[in-house]
């Protein structure tokens, strides 16, 4: 299986010190951490208990549509909170799958990006609020996300042990080009993807 910058591609996701990144959440692989090859409870559910989770995230995420607004169309402000990237993700996943029809793959990166920058926004700037805007043209995606800090964001080198700091790298390694653009007060850090076209 291929190298992925996260860790290895596996099945299931990417791999990473027992967690795969699904959907833009991290979700354990059903190994404990330091038992791998030890023998592991048998997993429950199977393909009905997936189905109830997409349908339930599906909801989730359209109920954040119809309280927060759609980032598409608009810009949508968020209180500055960690539990905001939960909702930043599940906007970001209605959009990207259900509005723009786009594929699981592009969704999952735009998700885990996205989490990324609301991330930095809420730790990093002091702010009551951020906001959230996602913005599609021909063969490209754009995510931007808005706070009133006119610090700019910095990518530092990552070492393999690191387990904070790789929000800029995994931008970096995920989008096809990123920046942050200063404003009278504030700034907008974004991210692309190209997207195939329909």
């Amino acid at each position: 299986m291929p190298k992925h910058p996260l860790g290895i591609a596996g099945p299931r996701g990417v791999f990473s010190r027992g967690t795969a990144l699904s959907g833009g959440a991290a979700v354990h692989d059903g190994c404990m951490a330091g038992l791998e090859g030890v023998e592991q409870p048998r997993q429950r559910g199977g393909a009905s208990a997936v189905r109830i989770a997409a349908a339930l995230e599906e909801e989730q995420g359209l109920r954040a549509l119809e309280l927060y607004g759609n980032p598409a169309e608009a810009e949508v402000t968020l209180p500055s909170m960690p539990e905001s990237a939960g909702t930043a993700r599940r906007l970001t996943q209605s959009v990207v799958i259900r509005l723009w029809g786009l594929s699981p793959q592009i969704a999952e990166h735009t998700v885990l990006l996205v989490s990324e920058l609301v991330g930095n926004a809420v730790r990093h700037t002091g702010a009551r609020s951020f906001g959230l805007r996602l913005v599609r043209r021909r063969g490209w995606i754009r995510v931007e996300v808005r706070d009133p800090s006119r610090g700019l964001p910095c990518l530092m080198p990552v070492h393999e042990m690191d387990t904070t700091g790789r929000g800029l790298f995994l931008v970096d390694k995920l989008s096809d080009r990123w920046g942050a653009d200063l404003l009278p007060r504030g700034k907008i850090t974004w991210f692309e993807m190209r997207v195939a076209d329909r």
